[in-house]
């Protein structure tokens, strides 16, 4: 890129020593410069199915992403691992133009585009005739193609890499059986239906109980509703060709039914680690509404507890918290909750509260949490497994609903939580979590990381950066 900066975060990693390498502007590291380049180096400390993303504004809608296999023992037997499967929304306007209009005070801005398309493995047909587009378009473009084999199990990596689209996959007459959630292997259990937030991965393995001459449609259903984002064109299809069948014969099988929840993941009662870890008595408690409000110019914003957010790209956190500045809220905009009161390997519980009627992907950096509870309405008290709740890394806050977390304090560093569509995060829907600041004045922060705000200062000082949202995404 020649007009802005970029970094990259590598989404589920925890980062546990090298919380610098987290790749978020402004919290973990400056951006990197048009014509520079970084080297990321961490370790992979979980394994299964992720994804790596553009954390700068909201720039992966336009298609910087891609997906991370790290392999690992298996808990569920198979016999063949097809491998990534991203199912992605489509704009056909770059996303600056989008976020202009997310970001406008006009009445006539478009505050919640819809996506244009739906796309697995960036595939899928698109009727030309149904917008009008300005730049060249073709009917019956090609749809991604799968082998099966009759009699053989087939693992399957699910990525939600979309910008703003809840995910419904399923693959006609076949039952899945999921075995991981983010990068949390479950217990296995069955089902027609895979739902998908934002940044959020589930490893199913399918046994191929077709004839050998047969072919199948894989499909992935963009959610419509209030609750989410709405698209253009929400489905997309892929066809699954057994090994004896002709590659020229097109599918005539039926969708599964779906009488999932529009916009919620699977019951907790269902989501059960296959490693137990229980959830400890938290030492502190946070609770955070969270509402969608106009300022006092007209924008709209979201809040939590009455504060949005918004980065400075040549200040990051994490850079002044190692030099011991943890006086915040040095500026409110950066929304920081700072735990330096609790303990090391002590507990936090943070409760949100979902005050709108859209429904949110929430994920945390640096952690695995534990969803000890969720749901719509009011949190009763009731935990959902306190041996060994769902832990995972994204998990969808629904709408008018809330979401009970805890993790541990096992990871010094500064991690956002923040809602996972691109343009609710661009405005303002983030708060930072400041663990142990005390130990991230210790940090081997590398000189590579101070050398990177360095030569983005130099750009910047004859470069406007033209940051009309919160900056990160």
């Amino acid at each position: 890129m020649t007009d802005e900066g970029t970094t990259i975060h590598w989404h589920g990693f925890l980062q546990k020593e090298t919380t610098w390498e987290d790749g978020v502007p402004g919290i973990s590291m400056c951006p990197i410069p048009p014509g520079s380049s970084f080297t990321y180096s961490f370790q992979a400390q979980l394994y299964g199915t992720s994804w790596y993303h553009s954390h700068y504004s909201s720039q992966y809608a336009d298609g910087l992403w891609g997906p991370i296999i790290v392999h690992g023992p298996k808990n569920v037997a198979y016999d063949i691992d097809i491998g990534p499967v991203t199912l992605s929304d489509l704009f056909h306007g770059d996303y600056y133009t989008l976020l202009e209009g997310v970001m406008s005070n006009s009445s006539t801005a478009v505050h919640r585009p819809y996506s244009d398309n739906n796309l697995i493995n960036g595939k899928n047909d698109f009727n030309c005739s149904s917008v009008n587009v300005t730049t060249s378009c073709s009917n019956d473009a090609p749809l991604a193609q799968f082998n099966f084999t009759s009699g053989k199990a087939h693992r399957l990596r699910l990525i939600n890499t979309s910008g703003q689209a809840i995910q419904k996959f399923s693959i006609d007459d076949h039952t899945m059986t999921v075995m991981a959630n983010d990068f949390v292997p479950v217990e296995p259990y069955n089902t027609t239906i895979v739902t998908l937030g934002i940044g959020q991965r589930t490893d199913v393995v399918v046994q191929a109980t077709g004839s050998p001459n047969q072919t199948y449609w894989m499909r992935s259903n963009i959610v419509e509703g209030a609750c989410t984002e709405n698209a253009h064109q929400p489905y997309a299809k892929a066809i699954i060709y057994y090994e004896d069948a002709s590659l020229n014969a097109i599918p005539t099988t039926t969708a599964q039914v779906d009488d999932t929840p529009l916009c919620a993941n699977d019951d907790l009662t269902e989501t059960i680690p296959y490693y137990p870890i229980a959830a400890g008595t938290p030492y502190n408690t946070t609770t955070v509404e969270i509402a969608l409000v106009k300022n006092s110019t007209g924008y709209n914003t979201w809040v939590m507890n009455g504060q949005t957010f918004q980065t400075d790209y040549n200040d990051p956190i994490l850079l002044e918290a190692k030099k011991g500045n943890t006086s915040y809220p040095l500026d409110p905009k950066w929304n920081v909750y700072n735990y330096a009161d609790v303990p090391e390997y002590d507990w936090i519980r943070i409760i949100l509260n979902n005050n709108s009627s859209d429904s949110h992907p929430m994920h945390l950096h640096g952690h695995n949490m534990y969803i000890l509870a969720e749901g719509t309405g009011e949190w009763d008290g009731s935990i959902v497994r306190a041996n060994n709740p769902q832990r995972r890394d994204t998990q969808i806050l629904q709408a008018n609903g809330y979401l009970v977390l805890e993790f541990q304090t096992d990871n010094p560093g500064v991690w956002p939580l923040h809602c996972h569509i691109v343009w609710h995060v661009s405005a303002g829907f983030q708060f930072n979590i400041l663990e142990r600041p005390a130990d991230i004045v210790n940090l081997p922060i590398p000189a590579a990381s101070t050398d990177l705000c360095t030569a983005w200062g130099t750009w910047t000082d004859s470069n406007v950066v033209d940051q009309i949202d919160s900056g990160d995404k």
